[in-house]
């Protein structure tokens, strides 16, 4: 009988331990972790104290709050981002990632909570001033692992691989490449605030539309709870809000 009863408590905390870790093992320490790259302004970046803060940072932190827990944001090279995820590193990435079909077979993601595009930049001195001046000779910067990759190639140019926007904007403020593709908005952030950001200019129109989302680990059930708050807080005002703090008074959040 003591057997019996034994083997049976060990199946209930078994069972336990399994739920906690499906749920990212949000409710084991009243952690929630996010993760983002750190380079990416206005999104999520590192401040001069050190610290991560910006767009998705605090929606992050909003999220956290909701589900009465603390928020650890995470910052890691964006090529290994959902392996880490898939690791269980971290709860979800929460830093700016484009819903696609391929990435939709390895995580799962929430429904958007901004939408943006991408786009091309150069310098204001630079032979490029239409997309039709792209070439297979030019040499445009990319964060790899980021889908901005697969527009190099499909423009049949040459793509230089970097770790975070802070390093593709500045090559090319330095001249050591010819363009570079990111989000738009961090296109005109740059622009509007870093160091010779008044030396580079957007060229074309928005080569795509992007739905970006918070990535989970696949049947996490997770994403159905932060689906509810996102609406909530598309709802009250506050998603919009954080948007506007970030964005120069912009709402990105709707389509």
């Amino acid at each position: 009988m003591k057997s019996k009863t034994f083997f049976v408590l060990v199946l209930m905390v078994s069972c336990l331990s399994i739920n906690a870790f499906a749920r990212g093992q949000k409710d084991g320490d009243g952690v929630i972790k996010f993760a983002g790259s750190g380079g990416y302004p206005p999104f999520n970046f590192m401040t001069e104290s050190n610290e991560v803060d910006g767009f998705d940072v605090d929606v992050a932190k909003e999220i956290a709050s909701r589900l009465d827990m603390e928020l650890e944001y995470v910052t890691t090279a964006w090529d290994g981002i959902i392996a880490g995820l898939r690791a269980g590193r971290y709860n979800g990435v929460l830093g700016s990632m484009a819903i696609t079909e391929e990435r939709l077979k390895i995580v799962d993601f929430s429904d958007p909570y901004y939408y943006s595009g991408a786009q091309v930049i150069v310098r204001k001195d630079s032979n490029i001033k239409a997309l039709s001046d792209i070439s297979s000779a030019s040499l445009i910067g990319v964060v790899n692992g980021t889908t901005f990759v697969d527009d190099v190639e499909g423009m049949g140019a040459q793509a230089r691989l970097y770790e975070d926007d802070n390093q593709t904007l500045m090559e090319l403020l330095n001249g050591r490449i010819d363009a570079v593709i990111s989000d738009r908005v961090v296109a005109v952030n740059a622009i509007n605030k870093i160091k010779g950001g008044k030396d580079l200019v957007l060229t074309g129109e928005l080569l795509r539309k992007e739905k970006c989302a918070i990535a989970f680990q696949k049947d996490d059930p997770l994403t159905a709870e932060v689906n509810t708050i996102l609406a909530e807080m598309r709802k009250d005002g506050t998603l919009s809000e954080i948007s506007k703090k970030w964005i120069d008074g912009i709402d990105i959040t709707n389509p």
